[in-house]
């Protein structure tokens, strides 16, 4: 199944279907979550929403995944059944390791993930936020064959043009899946002449923490997202995550609510 639109963290609506309701029709058919976005609640919040409009087992893929901060490796094997059991029937089409930083190695790691493959009870194997040299590892552990790496990727952030992490990915044959595409919605200028909207939005505010220059910085490259848009008719936002998906990867759209699916198509 080919996956032909992302968005992550699925929360709790009044309306079990209206994320898929949103999501579905406007080509989004892969989502994202993880236990570290809040024990298991986005995992059945999604999977009862997309029961709730009658989405069948093989129709979307799910990817989530485990949380190695202050765990071991064993914990991999042990915890996979809360994940199954979290998302109510639907496969783990892809299960990445969450993190870099466990109490285990990454080669410990990555001799318990092919055994849940093996045992059918997961798809494929993937991480999130691993250095060059740490996915290089976790591919050479028993070969392991890594299907992505999740990590820090958009236009204001091309570090992994300069850290080995994007020539490392095409050359093991990795998907990079970015986020956050849009830089908590500063590259879609709508924050660029309106203080208030600033003040308004916690996400970007928590974003921008350590990097209130990224304001100032985008402001060039806003416009000329805008330029583009305006010469195709689409929006800074298509125009930024399509250079995302020719240049990197899969870009990751961080939506809460139905409202903000249908902006980012």
């Amino acid at each position: 199944m080919a996956a032909t639109g992302m968005t992550s963290r699925v929360y709790p609506t009044r309306e079990p279907g209206a994320v898929a309701q949103a999501a579905l029709p406007g080509g989004v058919n892969w989502f994202d979550t993880a236990r570290g976005y809040g024990h298991g609640e986005p995992e059945r919040a999604l999977t009862a929403s997309l029961r709730a409009v009658g989405v069948r087992l093989g129709e979307v893929l799910i990817l989530t995944k485990w949380l190695p901060v202050g765990r071991r490796s064993a914990g991999i094997a042990r915890t996979i059944g809360d994940r199954i059991g979290a998302l109510q029937g639907y496969p783990v089409d892809l299960y990445q390791i969450h993190q870099p930083w466990g109490l285990s190695s990454v080669q410990c790691e990555m001799r318990e993930m092919p055994q849940l493959l093996r045992a059918a009870k997961i798809w494929s194997i993937g991480v999130s936020d691993f250095s060059a040299r740490q996915m290089s590892r976790a591919a050479a552990a028993r070969r392991v064959e890594l299907a992505a790496d999740q990590g820090q990727i958009n236009l204001l952030n091309r570090n992994v043009e300069g850290n080995g992490v994007l020539d490392t990915a095409r050359k093991l044959g990795i998907t990079l899946m970015a986020y956050p595409p849009l830089q908590a919605g500063i590259l879609t200028g709508g924050f660029r002449d309106d203080p208030v909207a600033l003040r308004r939005a916690p996400l970007l505010r928590g974003a921008m923490l350590g990097r209130s220059h990224d304001l100032d910085r985008s402001r060039p490259l806003v416009r000329e997202l805008g330029r583009i848009a305006d010469a195709y008719g689409v929006s800074r936002a298509q125009v930024a995550r399509n250079c995302l998906i020719n240049c990197y990867g899969a870009p990751v759209p961080r939506s809460r609510v139905p409202p903000q699916r249908s902006r980012l198509r």
